[in-house]
């Protein structure tokens, strides 16, 4: 008997006829590996497939910002976007403005009724927020957590 292939949760998000589907890989092999140091031990097994989006969209869009990863949660089924980026109070608005990017850059390629369930920014070096609470209001209200220096298991649940 021939065991069925199981679909991944970032490859089942997008249409069969999208162009992104090929460009998924399993676990965290689409994280680059400097940027894996940025989820923690305990969870990276927990991931089952990703996808490089800032690659994997750039033709076309090379003059908008553009989000870095898409990560499958197996626990959960949720894909989860991470983002890699200074944390200072100047890329806030950089950062806002990537998450909206890459939902217009994902909107051709989505499954109907299907959606990225977290937004993670992971500071990508010492955290420089001059007033951290208003950086967390700004930042709360564009729907992207702010997860400190590190992705760990309480960001994904």
């Amino acid at each position: 008997m021939v065991k069925a292939k199981k679909i991944t949760p970032v490859k089942s998000m997008l249409k069969e006829e999208s162009p992104l589907r090929v460009l998924v890989k399993a676990g965290m092999q689409a994280i680059e590996a400097g940027h894996r140091a940025y989820f923690d031990k305990a969870i990276r097994e927990s991931f089952v497939d990703s996808l490089e989006l800032d690659e994997a969209v750039r033709n076309g869009h090379e003059q908008e910002n553009r989000w870095d990863y898409l990560l499958g949660h197996e626990p959960t089924g949720d894909v989860v976007a991470v983002e890699p980026h200074s944390a200072k109070n100047d890329e806030i608005s950089t950062v806002i403005r990537k998450k909206s990017a890459a939902k217009l850059q994902l909107e051709a390629h989505l499954v109907n009724g299907k959606k990225v369930k977290k937004w993670l920014w992971v500071a990508s070096g010492k955290v420089h927020f001059a007033d951290t609470d208003k950086a967390r209001r700004l930042l709360d209200q564009a729907g992207i957590k702010f997860v400190g220096t590190k992705v760990t298991g309480k960001d994904l649940s």
